[in-house]
């Protein structure tokens, strides 16, 4: 390009960027503009591939990492879908790497809107999960390119650090007092409490299917009465042993049918609990209308969803107080953010999804956003085994029951491939979620 060229095509930008409102300055200090005036391409996007790892040998992580035409410049984005990982992989590397390269990095809501619908079929865990590692990793890379961390392009902070809950667990009322209270040592001000796993599956008795041999040998009883039963009693130990300092928060992880969990909700609104996750399976949300008029207990709903359907009803109709998705079941963090400000309106408040099975990565991403929005409700606690911290550098930091997000460019948190190479996928963490059933085999949706 001669130095006439040149010229011509600065000024062109120039005058593109006055006749856009005059925000000269603010244009011309964005990468496009900067790209532009010096002739320079914009930013493409080169290579996007899948990492799967295990490391601790307890969850599979997926993330994947967007690499550009910019040397040394990638992003990094959580697609931890740890059920269906090697089916997450092939939609990442055989059809969002061909869609996406060569494509500009910048233009991150045209390349969401159009790698959404690419598939025709949509709103599938898979494909979603997929999406939501381009979509975080490019977010990481335009935070990189800012030289800031990512809360600040959402916004900014609303406050100084993000609360968490922990997670308590006892086959006991006794036993579950003294998890409790060593979290509360931690400085931790919410504790969610389950008398052993869920649906209390050690309180189950008979489970005539194995006698049968029906199902598999693994497959775990849960039959609901034992549980409904118990659990009001656990809640009325820990208030009476722990007092009203702690906030207690539960998860029925829709494991009971539909009126049985209307009814323990009600028996626990006397124990004030921050709220009840999960009552009803996604098949059932149409029960979030007789729940609303039976009682005040604060609900928490959305773990499973992953279409707007799903959602958007519950939230406008103010039929829930928590919008707990996995974000990259969703798709990501352009549409959580989306999610976070519809919800804001109605007075629902996000709790995101943030147990073992989402990366760092997510884990990070999920606290740049709680740090961002006004409607912030609470996040849940991860250890981060070291193992986890070999492979992923730049780990939030959990101190006095908040969590601390790496300050540096970007969400802050870098994957080590070669250290994810050493932890493989085991095949048994490759397939399937546990099976529940009931006395007589009966199988029970998660």
């Amino acid at each position: 390009m001669n130095q006439e060229s040149s010229m011509n095509r600065r000024d062109a930008v120039r005058g593109l960027a006055l006749g856009a409102g005059g925000a000269l300055e603010s244009a011309g200090n964005s990468p496009e503009y900067q790209q532009a005036a010096r002739g320079l391409p914009p930013l493409r996007i080169t290579n996007v591939k899948a990492i799967l790892t295990c490391p601790n040998n307890i969850r599979t992580l997926v993330v994947v990492k967007v690499e550009t035409s910019e040397p040394g410049l990638y992003g990094i984005g959580c697609s931890t879908g740890s059920l269906r990982p090697y089916a997450v992989r092939s939609a990442v590397e055989d059809y969002l790497k061909p869609f996406a390269q060569n494509k500009s990095a910048d233009n991150i809501e045209d390349l969401w809107q159009s790698a959404y619908v690419s598939s025709y079929w949509r709103n599938g865990p898979v494909l979603n999960s997929a999406l939501s590692g381009l979509d975080q990793a490019l977010w990481d890379i335009k935070a990189k390119r800012a030289n800031m961390p990512l809360y600040h392009l959402l916004g900014g902070k609303c406050r100084f650090a993000v609360d968490c809950y922990a997670h308590a667990g006892g086959r006991t009322p006794e036993e579950l007092e003294q998890n409790v209270r060593r979290y509360m040592e931690q400085g931790y001000r919410h504790v969610r409490i389950q008398l052993g796993g869920y649906g209390s599956g050690h309180l189950s008795r008979n489970a005539h299917f194995r006698e049968a041999g029906f199902g598999s040998p693994e497959d775990e009883h849960m039959d609901p009465g034992p549980y409904v039963r118990a659990t009001p009693k656990a809640f009325e130990h820990i208030r009476a042993k722990c007092g009203e300092e702690v906030e207690l928060l539960h998860d029925i992880h829709e494991r009971i049918p539909p009126l049985d969990a209307i009814n323990l909700c009600k028996r626990l609104e006397p124990y004030r609990p921050y709220f009840i996750e999960d009552p009803f399976a996604p098949e059932d949300i149409g029960y979030f209308h007789l729940l609303r008029q039976q009682t005040s207990t604060p609900v928490a709903m959305g773990e499973l969803f992953n279409n707007p359907h799903e959602w958007t009803g519950l939230i406008t109709g103010r039929l829930i107080d928590f919008i707990r998705i996995h974000i990259s079941q969703i798709g990501g963090l352009s549409p959580a953010m989306k999610v976070a400000r519809l919800a804001e309106w109605f007075n629902v408040r996000t709790a995101w999804h943030g147990p073992a099975n989402v990366s760092p990565v997510g884990h990070a991403v999920n606290a740049h956003i709680d740090l961002a929005i006004r409607n912030f409700g609470i996040q849940e606690r991860v250890e981060f085994g070291e193992q986890t911290r070999e492979v992923f550098s730049g780990c939030p930091a959990f101190r006095n029951g908040y969590l601390f997000v790496n300050e540096a460019p970007g969400h802050g948190v870098d994957v080590n491939e070669k250290a994810a190479a050493k932890f493989p996928v085991p095949r048994d963490h490759a397939g399937w979620w546990r099976q529940v059933r009931r006395a007589d085999g009966t199988s029970v949706r998660p």
